[in-house]
């Protein structure tokens, strides 16, 4: 991803989930705010519960993949994605379709 399209800041991260508009199921925790910048931002966690390091960086590789594959129809946000140990049980496929369901329930999604 973009250096644009990252927020790395632990003050930026705190201010997003102290906005407190979130949505998740069993897989994932996605927490939205409205951005300053004209396009979306995003951070990733994947906490130690979820394995050892070669696996969590596995996890944040196709996150950042699947926000990659959708940024032509995010809108600005500031975004933050929390993955939950279960997301281990799903493929790449299966984790597309979650982050994408949870983005539609969050109307972050451009209209065509």
């Amino acid at each position: 991803m973009k250096k644009e399209y990252r927020i790395k800041k632990t003050t930026e991260i705190e201010s997003i989930i102290k906005f407190k508009h979130v949505f998740g199921n069993k897989y994932f925790t996605v927490y939205i705010k409205n951005s300053e910048t004209s396009h979306f931002r995003c951070a990733l966690s994947v906490g130690k519960k979820i394995g050892k390091a070669v696996v969590r960086v596995h996890i944040k590789r196709q996150i950042r993949s699947i926000v990659r594959e959708n940024n032509q129809k995010l809108q600005a946000y500031d975004i933050f994605i929390v993955a939950k140990p279960l997301c281990l049980e799903l493929d790449y496929k299966n984790k597309k379709k979650q982050l994408e369901y949870i983005f539609k329930k969050l109307n972050i999604v451009k209209e065509k």
